[in-house]
């Protein structure tokens, strides 16, 4: 079976997660998009990073966000959310998540998530096991760019040229 790596899901913009002008907060598109993420991880490739903590002790913490908002998305709006695991190393992961409309014909917002493998038990930063290093070779999906704003740069050019 090939693993996906890019993985997409819809979610409905909620009347609590607005702002008065009944846009969604810009807080809370940090909440959607990890539970996107979430969702995802263990759909897709088996990772319940809930799970692992509770029985090994281990899982991820959040390191760093880079965000962009680019449209608002607004209250009871359908979104799309794409993710993809941009980079890896021995005890970190990026990820890039992007919000869409509904068809997908208008980015809202993109983020790059950082996360550090963590031992919650020794509380400090964990190596990934050889099997997690697999499957990050497996699903990795690089973008040209490691620069948060050449990449916002890039994605933005390239829609007002279509």
């Amino acid at each position: 079976m090939t693993l996906p790596k890019t993985v997409e899901s819809r979610a409905k913009i909620r009347f609590q997660d607005c702002d008065p002008f009944n846009h969604l907060n810009n807080g809370k598109y940090i909440d959607y998009f990890m539970n996107h993420r979430e969702d995802e991880l263990i759909k897709n490739y088996d990772i319940d990073v809930y799970k692992m903590a509770k029985t090994q002790g281990k899982s991820w913490v959040s390191s760093s966000n880079q965000i962009a908002y680019l449209k608002p998305a607004f209250l009871m709006e359908t979104i799309t959310i794409e993710s993809q695991l941009i980079y890896f190393d021995e005890s970190n992961l990026r990820a890039e998540m992007r919000m869409y409309n509904e068809d997908k014909s208008q980015l809202k917002a993109i983020i790059w998530c950082g996360f550090t493998h963590y031992n919650l038990i020794n509380q400090r930063r964990e190596r990934h096991s050889e099997d997690m290093m697999t499957l990050f070779n497996t699903i990795y999906n690089p973008m040209q760019t490691n620069i948060f704003e050449e990449r916002i740069k890039e994605i933005t050019t390239k829609g007002k040229r279509n």
